[in-house]
């Protein structure tokens, strides 16, 4: 009698794909939120604004890109999962569906009303990371003030709708802020003292 090695678990199942991308959009999204509120602060003679600014734009258009495989890797989790059973359409699931949409619905608009602010602004503003990107939007300069007022609410109901998802995710929260503190105390611990 042979004994068979227990199956590995599949390293590549779209569910782990869609945290995946889950992790990076956030830490990108993270990394947006601290540039734009941090340029839009500086003076326009500062040489390290037109850098900053650039950069925020290229990680927002790769945000684009991730968001794109984000939605495509979520349908594909969708449908295998609402193909064997359909959800039980609680008062619960509604609840966490209309914020899960919301959040990805300011996934989208919050990049978008900057391209739209940016392309207002002057025409060939928006580059990935040094190639310049199509305007998507004419440039504009009457439209310049309100595309900063949309990017800027936008950005920050964003904003309040990622510490409602954190609140209503508070276990996870907890249980990968354990996970953290447990690997760094694992891998750094602290020096003791010899008497």
């Amino acid at each position: 009698m042979s004994i068979q090695p227990a199956a590995k678990p599949r390293l590549n199942s779209a569910f782990k794909q869609l945290m995946s991308l889950h992790w990076v959009m956030s830490a990108c999204y993270l990394v947006l939120f601290i540039t734009g509120t941090f340029m839009a602060q500086l003076p326009r003679e500062l040489f390290i604004r037109g850098p900053l600014y650039d950069f925020h734009k290229s990680v927002a258009v790769l945000t684009m890109a991730l968001l794109t495989w984000r939605i495509l890797t979520l349908l594909r989790v969708w449908w295998k999962k609402y193909t064997k059973r359909l959800p039980k359409f609680t008062k619960e699931w509604y609840k966490n569906f209309a914020l899960h949409a919301s959040l990805y619905v300011f996934m989208w608009l919050v990049p978008v009303s900057g391209f739209f602010f940016s392309n207002s602004f002057k025409s060939n503003n928006v580059k990935f990371f040094g190639i310049v990107l199509p305007d998507v939007f004419p440039q504009n300069s009457a439209m310049v003030d309100l595309g900063r007022s949309l990017h800027f609410w936008l950005a920050y109901t964003f904003l309040a709708f990622v510490l409602l998802h954190i609140l209503e995710q508070k276990k996870v929260v907890r249980a990968n802020w354990r996970r953290l503190t447990n690997f760094v105390s694992t891998k750094f611990p602290k020096s003791q003292k010899v008497g």
